[in-house]
């Protein structure tokens, strides 16, 4: 569900909120130049499970351009948000931030831990290549308007051949004087000596085509903040909620937790990191729904289904595996057996159990599968 909401006050960004009002709250932040509107992908996905609250950068969309003024900070633009939360009776939530939006998420989780629960910070950075292009770029818009930025907005955000046209008419239509001030934001923001104080559980996301904040910046706040994660979506540039959906909600939703978190987490206990890693590098925006679907449905409710054990269901895996023929399924599942407590000789006697249930060759194929398998493990120890 939606909540409507009037113009912003003054006081606070204009927002809009969806789902349901006792749900966990998300705050979703776009980039410089962009509305609420960068979300439309994403958000109604995520309000299922979340309360999600979009807010609109001073002079962009809906929020008044006098909430800031020249010579602005990301410190000034985090107070905003924190005036947004208290407004709406939020004491601690998750963020999720685009560009200008994830250096908002990353001062507050530094400044104010308390208040953030899960950062995800997308296509952004911990810096923004030093003050000199975007001092420059404030005073060109300052001085000529927008109309000549936004006509090259789509180079900057997208990959060739792909643009979202409502997009670049937010970027036109922006009061050029609050979006001066945010280019001021960005030219004084550095934040990178303070990464290490970041508590909050982090995701950051890159997308690999992204000339703007390439992922190597994403790579740098990875390495900084404890135990941080970093996906890479490929076909992705500046503005990746807009041009490949769900490979980001994929993301998020494995990130802010429910079926899809926890799926994960179990996933890589029987799994073992490597092989996630793995299906994680090949991700792509055509396989993202998949991947999402199968950490929350596979591994979030049925893996986690306490009436049997995961020695129990590494059995029934192995056996169902055998049956169908999927051998290279059954390879990944013997070492999973070997991590859920099944010794080779349990392994061996649930492959005889299928010679007689799913054939003498189906089994014999199995066990020359489980012994290259079991042989590897035994030598890599």
């Amino acid at each position: 569900m939606t909540t409507p909401t009037p113009r912003a006050d003054g006081k606070v960004p204009h927002h809009r909120a969806e789902g349901p009002a006792t749900a966990p709250p998300l705050l979703l932040a776009p980039s410089l130049g962009t509305s609420t509107a960068l979300w439309d992908k994403v958000a109604p996905e995520l309000s299922v499970t979340h309360r999600v609250v979009r807010w609109d950068l001073p002079g962009h969309g809906r929020s008044p351009a006098a909430l800031i003024g020249p010579g602005a900070t990301v410190a000034d633009l985090a107070a905003l948000v924190l005036a947004l939360a208290d407004s709406l009776g939020l004491d601690r939530f998750s963020y999720a931030g685009v560009s200008l939006g994830g250096a908002v998420g990353l001062h507050l989780a530094v400044h104010h831990p308390e208040r953030i629960d899960r950062l995800a910070v997308v296509c952004s950075s911990a810096h923004f290549n030093g003050p000199g292009p975007w001092r420059e770029r404030a005073a060109k818009v300052r001085a000529e308007g927008l109309d000549e930025l936004a006509r090259g907005a789509h180079a900057r955000w997208f990959t060739p051949g792909f643009t979202v046209p409502a997009l670049v008419e937010d970027h036109r239509t922006a009061d050029s004087g609050a979006y001066a001030a945010c280019c001021d934001a960005l030219a004084a923001f550095d934040i990178r000596e303070l990464l290490p104080r970041i508590v909050a559980p982090t995701l950051l996301v890159a997308g690999r085509e992204d000339p703007a904040t390439p992922p190597a910046h994403l790579r740098e706040i990875a390495d900084a903040v404890p135990g941080a994660a970093l996906v890479e979506i490929p076909g992705a540039s500046h503005l990746a909620p807009a041009e490949r959906p769900e490979a980001v909600l994929a993301a998020l939703r494995a990130h802010l937790g429910g079926d899809a978190g926890l799926g994960m987490e179990v996933r890589r206990q029987v799994l073992g990191d490597a092989h996630v890693d793995r299906a994680q590098e090949r991700q792509s925006p055509f396989t993202a729904r998949f991947q999402d679907f199968i950490s929350r449905y596979a591994w979030g409710e049925i893996w986690t289904d306490p009436t049997l054990s995961r020695r129990e269901r590494s059995m029934i895996t192995l056996t169902a595996l055998v049956a169908h023929g999927h051998y290279d399924e059954l390879a990944m599942h013997v070492r999973a057996a070997r991590r859920n407590g099944l010794s080779p000789e349990e392994i061996g006697a649930v492959l005889l159990q299928t010679a007689v249930y799913c054939g003498v060759p189906a089994a014999n194929s199995a066990f020359a599968v489980a012994q290259r398998v079991l042989a590897e493990e035994e030598a890599a120890s």
